[in-house]
Parts: structure tokens; C-alpha cells; sequence
């Protein structure tokens, strides 16, 4: 039977991540102490035994943070409008919903990390222009009929000047196969790192290797065989069922990384609020869990200060500005000699403050992409756990031979589930649920984009306001789509990546456990 997944970001590799927690080395006693021990509690074999099979169970790992992401503990907030609707919209119903823990990007993706993907493209597919022209951000959306943009439209995705500036001018669809490559790299690195893979392959694929050299982690975790330079050294420390030792690695180790994928609005709009102790209990005895004062309803990304404001005390930020925003008509930076938020265009990607969580310019600098596909209502009896809109489920392809298959940039070939072979589950009957409780009770709602409405089902949504905005836009509440093959360059996209473990991160205990206490007879 095929596994299932869901083409939301990179799920497919978070969904086989839930072996790093439900493997845990205890034993799967339940307990949360995490103390290792040789023996199963349901069967009473020992584990890493080659006289029992040798069936391996990595010591307890919590996902960490990988290159340039920030942990963000979950919980619930109020998801929606914060501020007057003043553009009559009423396209972000506040709802109170709970997002699990989660990775997100301290900044936006900057230029000199986009230029990494593109010298990487340029390099392991020499001989396919088609890669390039799918994956080179659009630099005339800076160009405008009445403003002399041409030198951003020339130099700022490639002049070191704006090497850390966010790149624009990317489209949702360019954005969500950067994260697919950025998961590549940083598994392909580890891999390296601990003697699985050769250095020599990496060397090979940026030598015009193209799909069959290009390292790609679905294709590593399902089909192993297709992946070039693995290493044969015999010096690793898993061993198979036979005691010798194994040279591929599997979710389960511990060791890959789950894949980097765009927020959900859900996500990006809670990390943005960085409701972060704001809920102190005023006993000292439960500081660490806090009196779940729910009222909080900040407008913008900065607390901390009723008035919206930051202060370190002296008064030194008082007035300053808090973003990179348009403050009126014309007024993009201020007054020469005394620029209000020094930036023209978009900003440093950490210019201004920190949110709560450490998360820079969730207010401002640039919109961002979010995985979401746009619809003008979010309808309350959507999912109030991890809501998200955008599932379109499919399933790995397989050749009458029985085969994975690798596209032309090597990543494995997928289908879409048909419906005939979900019917019968409780949970979902359909492959395709961007429509779904979508205004009709057949729930297969279309939109007429072009003639009717703008929107379609390839209307993604941006978020967090620009350079170019007023700052109604900033408020993390406020939302807005572009189709998912448009650019601009007011907008531009930050990676996230699921968590699975103890919501509370790593070093907290894991639930509420108590002390044993004996039966009473």
C-alpha cells in the first residue's frame, strides 16, 4: 500500500519525522525520563542485540533548530483583524485557534541566499536553460511606467550592497522549490558531515551532474538507490538485522532534517504576534505556566508596552520608527538629514527590532508568501488546530515495473490520490481540498478568475505589509493574495519547518507528569 501525502510544503518529510518521537529509547514505557534501557516493555527483546534481530532504537533527539530558523512554542491566540476593516473586506474573521510548536526563518530569505540557490541551479543543470528560467526572481517588477526603477531593476538582486536585503520579485511557486532545495542542502551536508555520503558527490553534482547526481531527500528515504556517493565505509554505528553495518540513514536515526517548507498563515500570522510571557502568574511558584490572560490583542508585531511601543528606559526609542513602512502619500523614508525609517526601498534584513520570539521585519520591509491558498472568508468551523488551507493530496509514482521515478531536477515523481481510493475514509474523501466547505454544499465551489472574481485556486496569501504600504497593512491580522506564478517587489517569503516533540521545546519536560503514588488498598 502507498503512503499518502500532502503536497503542504515539505509534510511528507514531517509525517516520517514522528519517528524521532514515537521511537523513544525508554522503551515506549510512557514515561518521560528518557533514561536508555536494552529491553522492550511490550515484547521483552532487547533492542541493539544481534541475537534478537537487531532492531535499533536511536537514544531520545528533539529536532533542532537547523541553519537560520528560530523556535517558536506554540499556543493559542486570536487569528484575524486587530484593527477597523477600513477597507471593507471582511476577509479575516477573528477566531480563536492553537498552532502547534514550529521552526520559522530569524529573517526574510535575502538575496545573497537566493543567489546560493541559483549558483547551485546554475551549476549542477548547466545544459537545462528551462531550470533557469523557472527559477531566476523577476527583477522587472521593479520596473514602473512613471519612476525611474531601472538601476533596482538592474543591480539590487546582484550588487553586494543589497546582498542582505530580501529578495523580491519571487514568485510563491520559485519560493516553495527554494524550500525544497534548502532541505536538500542541509540534509546532503549532514549526511557528508557523518560519513553517509562522499564529499566527492557534492564536487560531482555542481560539475553539470544534473537530475541523476542532484542529492534529494525523499528519493534518499524511499529509494536509496538512486541516490549517488553513498559511502561503503563499514565504520558506521547502525547495523542491520545481520550485524553488519548499515550505510543508509533512516528518519528514524534522528539525523535528517525535516523539510523547510513555507508557514501556514496560521503560523507565520502567531509567530508575527510574538505573544511570548505576556501571561506572567503572579506567584512565583507558576511562572512557568502563567494564568492564560487571553485578552492580549496587540496591533502589531512589537509589545511589550501598551502603547505599542518599545523603551529601553532612557527614551532613546521613543518616536522612533518601528518598520520599514510608507508612512503617507510621498513620504517613503522622511526628510534628508533626519530619514524616519532609513530605508528608501526595502531594509537590512534585521533592521529595527526584534518581535518577542527574535523574528525580524514581521512587520514591514517586504510582504510575505505563506502556504495558504486565499480565500475571502476564513469560515469558523474550519480546523481550530493548525488551520490551513491548501491540501491537494498525493501519493508517489510508480512505473509498471513497479519503480520510483526521478523528475528533471531529481526529486520523485508524484501523482494525485483519486477520490475512488479515499471514499471510504472518515477523515477525508477527496484528493483535492483547496475547495473544500467553500461556500456550497457539494463542497466543489469554482471560482471564474478573470471574469467574475480574481481569486483562484492559485491565489496564495501575503502578509505582513511593505515598503511600500501604509501601515494599516503591518498589522499581522491584515491579508491580502497574488496569484502563485505572479512577483512583485514588494514581496518576498521567510521558510518555516514543523516541529514534533514536547510543544514546550527541548530541555522542558515532557506533559504534566507526577510522581508515582501506590494503589491504596
Amino acid at each position: 500500500m502507498q503512503k499518502v501525502f500532502s503536497i503542504k510544503g515539505l509534510l511528507a518529510l514531517s509525517i516520517a519525522g514522528l519517528a524521532l518521537a514515537s521511537c523513544s529509547s525508554n522503551g515506549g514505557s510512557g514515561g518521560g525520563g528518557g533514561k536508555r534501557t536494552a529491553k522492550s516493555s511490550v515484547t521483552g527483546w532487547n533492542y541493539d542485540d544481534k541475537n534478537m534481530g537487531n532492531f535499533h532504537v536511536s537514544k531520545i533527539k528533539y529536532p533542532k533548530a537547523g541553519p537560520g530558523l528560530v523556535f517558536v512554542q506554540g499556543g493559542t491566540f486570536v487569528m484575524g483583524a486587530k484593527d477597523e476593516d477600513i477597507m471593507g473586506d471582511w476577509n479575516n474573521v477573528p477566531r480563536r485557534i492553537t498552532v502547534n510548536s514550529f521552526f520559522i526563518d530569524e529573517t526574510e530569505v535575502a538575496n545573497v541566499h537566493y543567489r546560493e540557490y541559483i549558483y547551485w541551479l546554475e551549476n549542477t543543470f548547466a545544459n537545462d536553460s528551462n531550470v533557469m528560467k523557472k527559477s531566476l526572481p523577476d527583477t522587472l517588477s521593479w520596473r514602473e511606467e512613471l519612476a525611474y526603477n531601472e538601476p533596482y531593476v538592474e543591480y539590487y538582486f546582484r550588487y553586494p550592497s543589497y546582498n542582505f536585503y530580501p529578495v523580491v520579485g519571487v514568485s510563491w511557486r520559485q519560493a516553495h522549490d527554494f524550500c525544497i532545495w534548502r532541505t536538500d542542502r542541509v540534509n546532503e551536508l549532514r549526511l557528508v558531515q557523518k560519513g553517509f555520503l562522499n564529499k566527492d558527490a557534492i564536487k560531482k553534482s555542481l560539475k553539470g551532474g544534473g537530475s541523476d547526481a542532484s542529492f534529494n531527500t525523499e528519493t534518499y528515504i524511499l529509494n536509496p538507490e538512486m541516490i549517488q556517493g553513498k559511502s561503503k565505509s563499514n565504520k558506521s554505528n547502525l547495523r542491520d538485522a545481520n550485524n553488519k553495518p548499515r550505510n543508509t540513514v533512516r528518519m528514524e536515526d534522528g539525523i535528517l532534517s525535516m523539510g523547510y517548507r513555507l508557514p501556514t498563515e496560521a503560523e507565520w500570522e502567531y509567530a508575527a504576534y510574538g505573544l511570548l510571557n505576556q501571561n506572567p502568574s503572579p506567584r512565583k511558584s507558576e511562572m512557568k505556566s502563567g494564568e492564560e490572560l487571553r485578552a492580549n490583542q496587540q496591533m502589531y508585531s512589537w509589545s511589550k508596552n501598551i502603547s505599542g511601543l518599545r523603551d529601553n528606559r532612557r527614551g532613546a526609542w521613543s518616536g522612533k520608527f518601528m518598520a520599514n513602512f510608507k508612512r503617507g502619500s510621498g513620504d517613503n523614508m522622511g526628510v534628508a538629514g533626519g530619514l524616519n525609517d532609513r530605508a528608501a526601498i526595502c531594509a537590512n534584513i534585521k533592521s529595527f527590532y526584534p518581535n518577542s520570539f527574535g523574528l525580524y521585519n514581521m512587520c514591514g520591509n517586504v510582504n510575505e508568501w505563506v502556504g495558504d491558498v486565499y480565500r475571502p472568508l476564513t469560515p469558523s468551523d474550519g480546523q481550530d488546530f493548525n488551520y490551513f488551507r491548501g491540501n491537494k493530496f498525493q501519493k508517489y509514482y510508480k512505473n509498471s515495473s513497479g519503480e520510483y521515478e526521478r523528475d528533471s531536477m531529481g526529486r520523485l515523481k508524484k501523482v494525485d490520490i483519486s477520490d475512488e481510493e479515499v471514499r471510504n475514509r472518515t477523515n477525508y474523501q477527496r484528493n483535492n481540498v483547496i475547495n473544500y466547505m467553500d461556500g456550497d454544499s457539494a463542497s466543489s465551489a469554482s471560482y471564474g478568475y478573470g471574469s467574475t472574481t480574481l481569486i483562484s485556486d492559485k491565489s496564495r496569501v501575503i502578509k505582513g505589509g511593505s515598503w511600500n504600504d501604509r501601515a494599516y497593512w503591518l498589522s499581522p491580522g491584515a491579508r491580502r493574495y497574488m496569484e502563485e506564478d505572479q512577483a512583485s517587489s514588494t514581496v518576498g517569503f521567510r521558510c518555516a519547518q514543523s516541529y514534533l516533540g514536547p510543544p514546550e521545546g527541548q530541555g522542558f519536560q515532557e506533559g504534566n507528569i507526577f510522581g508515582k503514588q501506590k494503589q491504596k488498598r
